[in-house]
């Protein structure tokens, strides 16, 4: 009689149980927060890698997978790396000797005018190639615009504006012009054109790989100019600013043809093997004078300039 007595109980005490819930719940009564925490059953502990493991693991891991028949790529770190000028002068143009001195009429004159007809067929196709980039080039205009790129450039470097230099000069040309002049003063100034400048010699190489080309295109500038540098003691070093100077020059002109944003920028000068040299220049020395004492004045002790001693050169 016991166990369906117990029976009974047990399932007494489940439905006051279902019955308090639901009244709980539909009363809206929640049970306060239960005043325990877990707690964990196993202690970890951080254990670093030990010396050299990345390595091993990872060669371990390309084995496995390459055991189980998973291809991994390789991985190649590699810059881009964007030329936006050549390294030189393809091709230099060669002036022809006495140049600007000789007359068209004369019998040299016309020798040097024809074979520079004779030479201008490389010249035409490059200027084709160009024109296909370069809807909006010409000869004529070309060379006007090259002479305002050489006065802007020099203009800039009496002032050293290095923006307004690098977007004027080519990579290869900004170190030669600025090369020296950092304790120096510059004076120059573009006093007018005795020819007007022409267009002589084109060239469009490519380079690196097929049809990434660059145009060269060679000015012929005569002109009068003005310079004057001096040290950074203010002593002239060079030239002078009163009087000008007749200058022939040929200077050659650049542009990364296949950039849609690159634009004509000066990228060398040819110099003539026939060219005169240039004036030397006049460098301040200073000369060591004598130690003086205390109320000591120059004009009582004997001031000679000391000799340097004699060395003798092996070869």
């Amino acid at each position: 009689m016991a166990m369906p007595m117990r029976r009974t109980l047990v399932v007494l005490h489940r439905a006051t149980c279902s019955s308090l819930t639901n009244a709980e719940a539909s009363l809206g009564v929640r049970h306060p927060v239960p005043l325990f925490l877990p707690v964990r059953t196993k202690k970890r502990y951080f254990i670093p890698p030990t010396v050299g493991m990345k390595g091993k693991m990872q060669g371990s891991m390309e084995a496995k997978s390459r055991a189980t028949g998973v291809v991994i790529r390789q991985e190649y770190f590699e810059r881009p790396i964007n030329i936006a000028c050549t390294a030189g002068i393809f091709d230099p143009y060669i002036p022809p000797e006495g140049d600007a001195r000789l007359s068209t009429l004369s019998k040299e004159g016309l020798k040097q005018r024809t074979e520079q007809i004779r030479q201008s067929a490389a010249s035409q196709l490059a200027i084709r190639k160009i024109k296909e980039h370069d809807s909006l080039f010409s000869t004529k205009d070309f060379a006007e615009r090259a002479q305002e790129i050489f006065i802007e450039a020099h203009n800039a470097l009496t002032q050293f504006n290095k923006e307004k230099l690098h977007s004027l000069l080519t990579e290869r040309c900004y170190p030669e012009m600025t090369r020296g002049n950092r304790y120096k003063t510059i004076r120059w100034r573009f006093v007018e054109s005795l020819e007007p400048p022409r267009v002589v010699h084109a060239r469009c190489p490519d380079m690196v790989s097929k049809g990434n080309l660059y145009g060269q295109v060679t000015v012929r500038m005569h002109s009068k100019q003005t310079l004057a540098i001096y040290d950074r003691f203010g002593r002239l070093m060079l030239g002078s600013e009163e009087q000008p100077k007749d200058v022939l020059e040929y200077l050659v002109i650049e542009r990364h043809l296949v950039n849609p944003y690159g634009r004509w920028r000066l990228h060398g000068k040819i110099v003539p093997s026939w060219a005169p040299a240039k004036d030397p220049i006049i460098k301040t020395v200073m000369i060591p004078g004598p130690k003086l004492w205390a109320g000591q004045e120059l004009d009582a002790v004997n001031n000679e300039v000391p000799k340097p001693a004699a060395v003798q050169w092996y070869k």
